[in-house]
């Protein structure tokens, strides 16, 4: 039997709280899956979400998207389309036996009246290994359906027989139009939103509140209510807002960055790629994103260095020269100063002549050392650093090139087996 039963309540509030306490963000979630706005690729008439309500077939689910699309909401709303219970579960706060305690509950509930459990989990990357595999023997037997909420890839922080278990969700950032339907909602609600107090938006500000969001619901309903309160009401006891509180509200929105996380792989090879095609604004641009999100200015002269003989190699033989200056300048300058040194590289590289023919030679070199393993050393290379080496012939017939005109001369110095193979393919350089 169930004790607690507070504890599958889906209320965020008590009876008695202040709803003016509870952020707007909140206060104004969608009760039903027709007010929920966006992801029409899952909700739609052939939307998988919409084909699995309909047959009342909710499997354990894996909702990946950015921040304030809608996961959280989403899941909710699922669960009260369906008779199970729901229940949420924080993975930043949460621990084992907090799950285990979850789990035993969510089976008695089986057993005592025959309905399932829907367990919300909340940045389900965050659990580690051992966390994660007690949900599979509940998910698998059906005691609880999971849905699992992440704004991380899956493929790195889930693990493998949980992955396989849950069906993959991917949830967009909401469009600027989702966004502007989901401010005009709060700014007209009269019960939950800003409707009683009068707020109001000029087209300038309203647009650039929408801009800002980018994609994110919370962020923009958030940063109304800051603007609503920062704002005053005129003589007609109207809250007009301006683009200055706007800006007030935001202060310096921080981007869409993790350092161990999808956006950083996304926005490193961004970087790369717009250096590699020699697009310098694109370069820069990626840069600035890299710099101002927090990134490890070391790290970015590394990859630059890297790209320095990978992508330009002997078309312009200064560029590693002048990465490997570039990262010593970093390791004795610092940030901010160093972003000048970083800007200097990256527009010397993406303006110089590329020649990958290096890499690609050691890339062939190295397909056949595994092809053909180990390949005797042919006996005129080796060294006889011994007299029974020396009688062995080994050495004997080496052709010294400092003995030859030009210091050159020709002999073979491939193993046999590879005589006449070619790794390095001249390239045609143009230089720009």
């Amino acid at each position: 039997m169930i004790k607690k039963a507070n504890l599958f309540s889906c209320s965020t509030k008590s009876a008695g709280e202040n709803k003016k306490d509870i952020p707007l963000a909140d206060r104004v979630r969608p009760q039903k899956l027709t007010e929920f706005i966006g992801q029409e690729h899952l909700l739609g008439k052939d939307g998988i979400l919409n084909k699995l309500i309909e047959q009342d077939q909710l499997p354990s689910l894996l909702f990946w998207g950015p921040p304030g699309c809608g996961k959280t909401t989403l899941a909710r709303l699922l669960a009260n389309k369906t008779k199970a219970i729901f229940v949420q579960f924080s993975a930043v706060n949460g621990g084992v036996a907090e799950i285990k305690k979850i789990i035993q509950q969510a089976r008695e509930t089986q057993q005592a009246y025959s309905r399932k459990t829907i367990l919300f989990v909340d940045e389900i990357h965050h659990l580690n290994k051992l966390q994660q595999n007690i949900f599979l023997p509940v998910v698998e037997d059906g005691t609880i359906v999971l849905i699992g909420a992440t704004t991380e890839n899956p493929s790195f922080g889930i693990i493998a027989p949980l992955l396989s278990r849950m069906r993959i969700l991917i949830l967009h950032p909401l469009s600027p139009d989702n966004i502007k339907r989901i401010l005009q909602s709060a700014l007209q609600n009269q019960i939950k939103g800003l409707g009683k107090e009068k707020v109001s938006l000029d087209s300038a500000s309203f647009d650039f509140l929408v801009q800002m969001a980018n994609g994110d619901a919370r962020t923009a309903l958030n940063t109304l209510e800051i603007a609503t309160h920062l704002t005053n009401p005129n003589q007609q006891s109207v809250k007009q807002i301006n683009l200055k509180i706007i800006t007030q509200a935001l202060q310096h929105r921080a981007l869409s960055y993790d350092r161990g996380g999808d956006q950083h792989y996304h926005v490193i090879s961004a970087f790369i790629k717009s250096i590699r095609g020699s697009d310098i604004d694109a370069s820069l641009y990626w840069l600035a994103r890299l710099l101002d999100s927090g990134e490890d200015a070391r790290f970015i002269a590394r990859r630059m260095v890297i790209f320095a003989s990978e992508d330009i190699g002997l078309a312009d033989p200064t560029a590693l020269l002048l990465a490997v200056a570039v990262a010593q300048a970093v390791q004795l300058v610092g940030l901010p100063e160093a972003r000048i040194n970083l800007a200097q590289l990256v527009v010397h590289l993406a303006k110089s002549p590329k020649d990958n023919s290096a890499y690609l030679g050691l890339l062939r070199a190295q397909e056949t050392v595994k092809a053909t393993l180990n390949l005797p050393v042919p006996i005129h290379l080796r060294n006889a650093v011994t007299p029974l080496m020396k009688k062995m012939g080994y050495g004997r017939d080496y052709l010294y090139p400092h003995d030859f005109s030009g210091n050159k001369v020709k002999q073979e110095y491939l193993p046999k087996q590879l005589v006449g193979k070619h790794f390095y393919q001249v390239k045609k350089i143009i230089n720009k």
